[in-house]
């Protein structure tokens, strides 16, 4: 038997309404279902590209320590700049015992009796070992005969001197008494321009210890000494340095002796007034100076046994010479290695290896380049003849 349904025509308004709220019930539902599931995956569409878009854009920062402003020296010692008035005072007080005052007793002045007169001279110097051997300017104690040093806490005692080396401007002096501190001499090579130097001495010979501060103002330097040669390789400096200071110890931050002053220019060749032209030997140099000083008691030089005249063009013409260059020999040493080379008097030295004598170009700062025992050769000029004579150098020091 077949059941038959009513059509829509068939029913009640009754029934067709309860069928009309159904089916909006269905679709309302279906609708929410769909909708839920489209809101999701635009959320997660936004959610992956907000993700990844952060997370190449602001990776998660690594907190760090500020790092604090230093300065470091040719020996690896860090500096804070904000303490460095502390670390100057600090290395005084470490170094400045080791300085002393030297004094001598100097025969220099002609009295008007034709005698002469003694007096008193000064400078500074700076202890270098536990034995007592003392740094100093050969110019502080050139001439004297007594001599003392005086410590930085009034003490003094009587010093020896041990040896010289007149053109380094250096001398080694020895006290047998107490030892109260020794400086310990640095790398002077490394020094550059703008570096911060302490300088410490008795300007005038009455201010003991007196401190001064500046910077390396170039390195390399050369002063002509008007004696017929240089004094090479100087470090300059703006650290004010006064007559007495002579002697003394130009210091680094790390506590270490760099230099030891020598001299300082007053003034240009045209006579303009200068400030601040301080000039230092540098440690390296000191150091293989004092140490032959020390051991043999002088410090040997390339030698070959001549005395001489710088040539000029003054002289050139006075005596019709073929040339104003090069130096003219006035003496010649016995048994020295220029007569055993058969130099005469009156021959000039033109050129010594392949350097040629000139104003840039001094007899001893030339010959200096070389050692005791090595064989140059000297162009000369003779009776208006050039001739090369072969010569087997020397030492100052036999």
């Amino acid at each position: 038997m077949i059941k038959r349904y009513p059509d829509w025509d068939g029913l009640n308004m009754k029934s067709k309404n309860w069928i009309i709220i159904v089916v909006i019930v269905v679709l309302m539902c279906l609708s929410a279902v769909v909708g839920g599931i489209s809101g999701g995956l635009v959320v997660y569409s936004l959610g992956q590209k907000q993700t990844a878009t952060v997370n190449e854009i602001l990776p998660t920062p690594t907190k760090e320590s500020p790092t604090p402003t230093t300065e470091t020296s040719p020996q690896g010692i860090l500096v804070d700049n904000t303490d460095i008035q502390t670390t100057i005072s600090g290395v005084v007080q470490d170094v400045g015992p080791a300085v002393v005052t030297v004094v001598g007793t100097s025969q220099v002045q002609f009295t008007p009796f034709g005698g002469l007169s003694s007096g008193e001279v000064s400078g500074s110097g700076v202890f270098i070992s536990p034995q007592g051997y003392i740094i100093t300017n050969h110019h502080v104690i050139e001439n004297t005969t007594d001599l003392w040093v005086i410590l930085s806490d009034g003490t003094k005692q009587q010093a020896q001197l041990v040896g010289t080396d007149i053109y380094a401007d250096l001398a080694v002096l020895k006290t047998d008494g107490r030892v109260p501190a020794v400086a310990v001499l640095g790398n002077s090579d490394v020094m550059d321009p703008g570096e911060t130097v302490i300088a410490i001495g008795s300007p005038l010979g009455q201010f003991t210890n007196s401190v001064t501060v500046g910077v390396v103002s170039a390195t390399g330097r050369s002063i002509d000494t008007g004696e017929g040669y240089q004094i090479q390789d100087l470090l300059q400096t703006d650290a004010a340095i006064n007559q007495g200071n002579s002697g003394g110890p130009l210091v680094n931050l790390a506590g270490e002796v760099i230099g030891i002053n020598t001299l300082v220019v007053r003034s240009g060749e045209s006579g303009t007034v200068a400030e601040g032209l301080g000039f230092a030997i540098p440690s390296n140099a000191v150091a293989a100076i004092a140490e032959q000083i020390i051991a043999t008691g002088h410090f040997n030089r390339p030698y070959i046994g001549i005395e001489f005249q710088n040539n000029t063009a003054y002289i050139a013409r006075r005596y019709s010479l073929n040339t104003d260059s090069g130096v003219i020999v006035i003496a010649v040493a016995s048994n020295s290695p220029a007569e055993q080379a058969g130099l005469k008097i009156g021959d000039i030295i033109l050129q010594i290896g392949e350097t040629a004598l000139d104003e840039q170009h001094s007899y001893i700062n030339t010959l200096f380049q070389y050692e005791p025992g090595d064989q140059v050769i000297f162009k000369i000029l003779r009776d208006g003849e050039t001739l090369e004579e072969s010569i087997v150098l020397g030492t100052s020091g036999s």
